[in-house]
């Protein structure tokens, strides 16, 4: 399916300012959860665009840059863990989505939201599920929340380099089990969660 043309399609409903929205981080144990909104300009094509958990780190890259340089308008909305413990991630992660719609220089026509609502704001809203596969929008939301996460995560790894953060990004790897039986939650894990606490941690 081209996901150009979902898009297409609800600007000739009269759509014209589409704000695709998608997060990253809702399932690790560790860190934030981003979300971005992404508002492309008509007509743009980017090569390659898709669902960020499709595409290689290296390819992500260069894809953010082109739709940081290509989108009419992009807003990001990050929500950490302390939050994600006092809300529940779900809350967490409609909050971070709020966020990124007000971080946009304008208010858009529409939200694609990749399987969300957002009751909070007064916008029309279209909720899809696997809305990076369908919406361009989504799918640039999809890039620019992960790649911002990343870089968040490898800040956190020169913080706390026991956990290899770099490498596992706060997800629940089986190296990452064994760095928190070793030596427990540090301060960016997610206390909440039933998989963090449920370990026999060290004393």
């Amino acid at each position: 399916m081209d996901i150009y043309q979902h898009d297409e399609f609800l600007r000739k409903k009269g759509f014209l300012r589409i704000a695709g929205i998608d997060e990253a981080g809702r399932g690790p144990l560790a860190g934030p959860v981003v979300a971005a909104a992404v508002v492309l300009s008509k007509g743009t094509r980017i090569r390659g665009l898709r669902d960020s958990k499709k595409v290689p780190e290296k390819e992500r890259e260069t894809l953010f840059s082109e739709i940081f340089s290509l989108s009419e308008d992009i807003g990001v909305g990050i929500v950490g863990p302390e939050e994600i413990d006092r809300f529940n991630i779900l809350r967490a992660t409609r909050l971070a989505m709020r966020y990124a719609v007000e971080d946009l220089s304008k208010p858009p026509d529409i939200l694609v939201i990749d399987a969300l609502s957002l009751p909070s704001i007064p916008i029309k809203q279209l909720s899809i599920i696997k809305g990076e596969d369908i919406s361009a929008s989504v799918a640039a939301a999809s890039i620019v929340a992960k790649f911002v996460r990343d870089k968040i995560m490898m800040e956190y790894h020169r913080q706390y380099p026991n956990y290899n953060f770099e490498k596992n990004k706060g997800y629940s790897t089986k190296e990452h089990f064994g760095m928190l039986r070793l030596y427990g939650p540090c301060p960016i894990h997610r206390k909440s969660f039933h998989r963090v606490m449920s370990l026999e941690l060290p004393f």
